[in-house]
């Protein structure tokens, strides 16, 4: 029977990544039948949405993506997709794994990093709830902050200063640290590490922390610690072999994928999944790299790896582990890959995207 995946073909350098992805997860001879979206600044000025409702339809109807990157202006501009995405959807959880593949190149090579991120994907900062500078709302909160300030001689003016909200609930951090727990439990996982910052932010990161433990403790048979963030990124940096699992809130989350990244070869190589109780929406760490665009240049496996990632979501867990296989073959013998995994950048023997993914069917085949 083949399975029904909606395919996001995205913008900048999306397209070319979002068929490599394709082109591979074919290769593995699981039978899918794509129904091919398009979203992002390219399908806006066209349609007059980033997002068109038929994209929404499609992930609701086939319950599973495959969604190359989008891009989120910057200060200005539409709401990020991929926000909008997991909350409409219900995804409350991005799962970033962490792996060093032997030929990719990194200063932790001789480090066996292999970290899982588990952040909190609609709550935190990211759940939107801004006030602009100047607005009346926004000078209510003003005048609140600046009576409970701790620090008397500074004043926020209503005109110079915007206010963003950070809920953190028990019952979304109930799910997400049980999600935690849960993953680490099927893929034989001994450790899961708790980050906050509940010695400053005592009454949201601290509803963390507290729930947390207490989540915890229906899991014996797994080792449970919590680390403050800042120290989280600096034990990261000098001995990541010492961490396993770790969960987060959406901020710090979001941040420290982006660091565990670093110290497997960046994101070119870092795979990602939005979970949701009946969903999921499979997606490369890195964004749009809009210079690139029809370069036939970037780097494919962040996105065929997200394909893997989908396969064994699917329950097609040979495939997967045949594709996984196949990348880190192709990434280890080091001849047909792309110029950020070459041991100079200007290398004249590194491949494009299109020839990435087709070495790594031909190992699959």
């Amino acid at each position: 029977m083949a399975h029904e995946v909606t395919l996001i073909t995205g913008d900048g350098v999306g397209p070319e990544l979002a068929e490599a992805a394709r082109q591979c997860v074919d290769a593995t001879g699981v039978k899918i039948n794509w129904d091919v979206q398009e979203a992002g600044i390219d399908v806006m000025e066209r349609a007059g949405s980033p997002l068109p409702e038929a994209v929404m339809a499609s992930i609701r109807r086939t319950r599973c993506a495959l969604k190359a990157p989008i891009t989120t202006p910057v200060g200005k501009g539409f709401r990020s997709i991929n926000v909008h995405l997991r909350q409409e959807l219900g995804l409350f959880a991005c799962i970033r794994p962490c792996k060093y593949y032997p030929g990719v190149r990194t200063f932790y090579s001789h480090v066996p990093v292999d970290l899982v991120i588990v952040r909190e994907n609609t709550e935190d900062l990211y759940a939107g709830i801004e006030f602009e500078r100047g607005k009346p709302e926004t000078g209510e909160l003003i005048d609140y902050i600046n009576r409970v300030s701790t620090d008397k001689k500074i004043r926020s003016g209503r005109d110079e200063t915007g206010v963003s909200i950070k809920p953190i609930s028990v019952s979304g951090t109930e799910r997400i640290v049980r999600c935690g727990f849960e993953y680490a439990r099927e893929n034989g996982r001994k450790k899961v590490s708790l980050v906050h910052k509940a010695n400053i932010m005592k009454y949201s990161d601290g509803l963390f922390l507290a729930v947390g433990r207490k989540v915890a403790e229906a899991y014996p048979d797994v080792e449970f610690e919590d680390r403050i963030v800042d120290n989280m990124c600096m034990q990261l940096v000098q001995k990541p072999e010492l961490y396993d699992v770790l969960v987060l809130p959406n901020l710090y989350g979001d941040i420290l994928s982006d660091l565990a990244a670093g110290l497997v070869g960046g994101l070119g190589v870092a795979p990602g999944c939005n979970l949701g109780p009946d969903s999921a929406v499979f997606e490369a760490t890195h964004g749009s790299a809009p210079k690139y665009k029809g370069q036939n240049k970037v780097n494919p496996t962040a996105l065929v790896l997200s394909g893997m990632l989908m396969l064994r979501w699917l329950k097609e867990t040979d495939a997967a582990d045949r594709l996984e296989k196949a990348v880190a073959d192709v990434i280890r013998e080091g001849k047909d890959v792309t110029y950020d995994m070459k041991p100079h950048r200007d290398d004249p023997t590194a491949v494009g995207t299109r020839e990435m993914a087709e070495a790594i069917c031909r190992k699959l085949r």
